[in-house]
């Protein structure tokens, strides 16, 4: 590792609640703000969960709260950018947790960078990929692919931001169908969501999908990825 490439560490869960990931983002953030712990990227699958971003148009919801009980879809009000969209099994979420120096900082910039590791690695499986000047995320013709929406925490001991929330990258076929369905995701009616399954036929795993994006990452940002216990470590237990 030369002097250039900084440290992070990786986590990896299959499932984790999202109100248990929204409350160890919110620790980490304070601890990589005050220099505690290295910067950390987390990898996970949510259960089946709305999130409404600071947007706030409810109406985009369109299941009541009867069907999202029958369903068990929980329903998140939070703090990142953007509308709202849907988390579940068979999509890759990736949190990462990075500390951007002040000096020279480019917002918008950083949304590109993590279009770009996820544009990459769908290019190495031959997917011609896009971006939507007036959105975020990922698309493959006219059907979005990865969906990203963050935050920049300003630091309070150093001059500049520490990131959170990130990208949801569709990974598993049908996906659309199991969850896409009970909302207008980000506001957007005149486009279709798709997965990597659904192009290509292939039945990745998302863990599968998580060690063959790392790399894509790292390269965008200038990192060595430290996969803590071969990224199989829970992070629910970080936050004790």
């Amino acid at each position: 590792m030369t002097t250039n490439v900084k440290a992070i560490d990786v986590l990896y869960t299959p499932m984790l609640g999202y109100a248990e990931a929204w409350d160890l983002q919110k620790a980490y953030v304070k601890q990589i703000d005050k220099e505690e712990r290295r910067e950390t990227l987390l990898l996970l699958q949510h259960p089946p969960t709305y999130t409404i971003g600071s947007q706030k148009h409810p109406e985009h919801l369109l299941y009541s709260e009867e069907e999202l009980a029958a369903r068990g879809i929980g329903v998140f009000q939070i703090d990142r950018g953007g509308d709202i969209t849907y988390h579940g099994p068979g999509q890759l979420v990736g949190y990462p947790l990075l500390y951007l120096d002040g000096a020279g900082l480019d917002l918008h910039g950083y949304l590109r960078q993590l279009e770009q590791a996820i544009m990459d690695w769908l290019a190495g499986y031959g997917i011609e990929t896009n971006r939507k000047s007036e959105y975020t995320g990922v698309w493959v013709g006219d059907a979005k692919i990865a969906a990203i929406g963050v935050k920049f925490n300003k630091a309070r001991t150093r001059r500049g931001f520490v990131t959170s929330h990130g990208f949801a990258l569709n990974i598993k076929a049908g996906i659309a169908q199991d969850g896409f369905r009970g909302i207008i995701p980000c506001g957007i009616q005149e486009y279709a969501v798709t997965s990597f399954a659904d192009i290509t036929g292939i039945n990745l795993s998302v863990e599968q999908a998580a060690h063959e994006l790392l790399p894509h990452f790292c390269k965008q940002f200038g990192c060595e990825a430290i996969e803590e216990t071969g990224l199989f470590e829970d992070p629910a237990d970080a936050n004790q």
